[in-house]
């Protein structure tokens, strides 16, 4: 497997990469396009939404990254989320049908966890889908992420997602939640929304990257 830098183009690429392997004689290349890069600071809420601030969110690409990078909440505990928009974020709530499942270890290895999480999926609920549990808010502490979202523009197929997240939790432990789902609309999704149910996130990157 190659790792070779690409030129820039019309977006700030300056993380983009082609991906190039051979499997059984055919060689195939796989471009990850760096789109936006937002820095939360005390944010309720990051949103990506497309045609603002340079947000590219239609037919460009058929897969979609999110990678979120050492995000640090104000509060011990909460949730991290995420919801879709069908009209450019002038409201989020789209039917999502999903799984959740989570795996815990603590740093003195009295408990271990690997469980399916019922209050982390949804059943054609409009409500916000978790992808962090309970992160605590040590100075050292933090999340890492990603979520793939496929076809988004498609105004034929349901919108499929998947992604997992690792951080510590309260008490000294690694978490880890694997989800995935989709929201169930054949209207394009054109905005995604990542929000924390208590206090703010107070830093780490949210970055959004288009597949080809």
């Amino acid at each position: 497997m190659a790792l070779s830098k690409l030129a820039a183009n019309s977006f700030d690429l300056t993380d983009n990469y082609a991906f190039t392997g051979t499997t059984t004689g055919a060689t195939s290349t796989q471009k990850l396009f760096l789109i936006k890069n937002i820095d939360a600071s005390s944010s309720s809420s990051v949103s990506f939404v497309d045609g603002t601030s340079s947000v590219v969110l239609d037919n460009t690409y058929k897969t979609y990254l999110f990678r979120f990078v050492n995000m640090h909440p104000s509060d011990n505990g909460p949730n991290i989320t995420f919801q879709g928009s069908t009209n450019t974020g002038s409201s989020y709530g789209v039917n999502i049908t999903s799984t959740n499942i989570t795996v815990r270890n603590f740093e003195d290895d009295s408990s271990t966890t690997f469980s399916y999480e019922t209050g982390g999926d949804l059943a054609q609920s409009t409500s916000e889908q978790p992808f962090t549990c309970g992160p605590e808010n040590q100075n050292d502490s933090g999340v890492g992420a990603e979520l793939y979202l496929f076809n988004p523009s498609s105004t034929t197929f349901v919108k499929h997602f998947f992604g997992k997240s690792t951080g510590i939790g309260a008490n000294a432990h690694t978490q880890q939640q694997y989800f995935a789902g989709y929201f169930n609309t054949t209207s394009a999704i054109d905005a995604i929304r990542f929000k924390i149910n208590a206090g703010t996130i107070d830093s780490g990157r949210f970055a959004l990257y288009g597949i080809k």
